[in-house]
């Protein structure tokens, strides 16, 4: 009898599996095949793990290693040339998976937050992101180097124990941070409101089940409208009503995207506009896409009520 069962339930879930798979296909945005603008040449980049343009440096695409790497950020073009590299000032790199740009304690300042959430034994007593002033970059240097100033640690656990996550982004909106685990079929999304704490450890908060799993990166559009999210083989697409929160907007079925075949996808972000998006894979000398909407669609900037931001 329980093999029985077990039987109808391996059944049922493929068949919901099935189902949810033909709704993604059915459901294609209006995105353009992506074109290649450039490739990574120096070897040091071997390990992009996650991306996000700038919003103050114009045509600078920030990026970072995996585990193994010091604690710097690199400015690259969309060409893949390095601009500069920055020492993160009193940050530690342990496993760093993604990078997003958002508000934080000064008004009309530039922030970058780097993700150092990655645990794939889900072994680490709390994950830490690395909250920072942007540094202005010279886009005509090449290769030059400095350090950001000190960065914010903001240490958090999980309300349901580790996770592995390697999915990070700020909603400009709220200045809520948003997690998304890995390696559930279907992922979990973490909030951690503001103001966090830098001197004690923070709990996040699990607002939803996504419809999704196995994301290795997202990131939010400037006027917070849209979210893109991507696994190593797909990437999709929610966007957000002026009227809704971010959690309930990320609820829905999502939009499929079209990304380009990598050796391990790790990363992806929109461009300043909100409109395209970029995406790198892992490996040596990895290319850059970017990826532009159909003709008609544009980014708009809500006045979005932040009252429930949590949904």
């Amino acid at each position: 009898m329980k093999t029985s069962k077990e039987f109808l339930l391996v059944i049922c879930i493929c068949l919901c599996l099935t189902g949810y798979s033909c709704a993604l296909m059915a459901q294609q945005a209006a995105y353009q095949k992506g074109t290649r603008t450039g490739q990574i040449s120096w070897s040091r980049l071997n390990e992009v793990s996650g991306l996000v343009v700038s919003r103050i440096n114009k045509g600078i695409i920030w990026v970072h290693n995996d585990s193994g790497d010091r604690p710097c950020i690199y400015a690259i073009n969309p060409q893949g040339d390095l601009v500069a590299t920055f020492t993160v000032t009193g940050a530690q790199a342990v496993d760093w998976e993604d990078i997003a740009a958002g508000p934080g304690p000064e008004p009309n300042e530039h922030y970058l937050y780097i993700a150092d959430i990655g645990d794939n034994h889900g072994r680490r007593r709390y994950v830490t992101i690395y909250r920072v002033k942007e540094p202005m970059v010279d886009p005509d240097s090449r290769a030059s180097s400095g350090k950001t100033a000190p960065a914010d640690a903001i240490r958090m656990v999980y309300p349901d124990g580790p996770k592995d996550a390697e999915a990070l982004f700020v909603d400009p909106l709220t200045k809520d941070m948003y997690v998304m685990s890995k390696r559930e079929l279907f992922s979990h999304l973490y909030r951690l409101p503001y103001p966090p704490s830098t001197g004690e450890l923070n709990r996040l908060e699990l607002v939803t089940v996504l419809p999704a799993g196995l994301i290795t990166a997202a990131d939010i559009s400037p006027a917070g409208t849209k979210i893109i999210v991507r696994t190593m083989t797909k990437a999709y697409l929610w966007e957000r009503d002026p009227n809704t929160s971010l959690a309930q907007a990320l609820r829905r079925i999502p939009l499929r995207l079209p990304i380009q075949k990598e050796l391990q996808g790790e990363a992806i972000g929109f461009d300043p506009d909100g409109m395209g998006y970029y995406t790198i894979g892992e490996g040596r000398n990895p290319v850059i896409y970017y990826f532009l909407p159909q003709a008609g669609q544009k980014e708009t900037s809500p006045a979005v009520d932040s009252t429930d931001p949590a949904g």
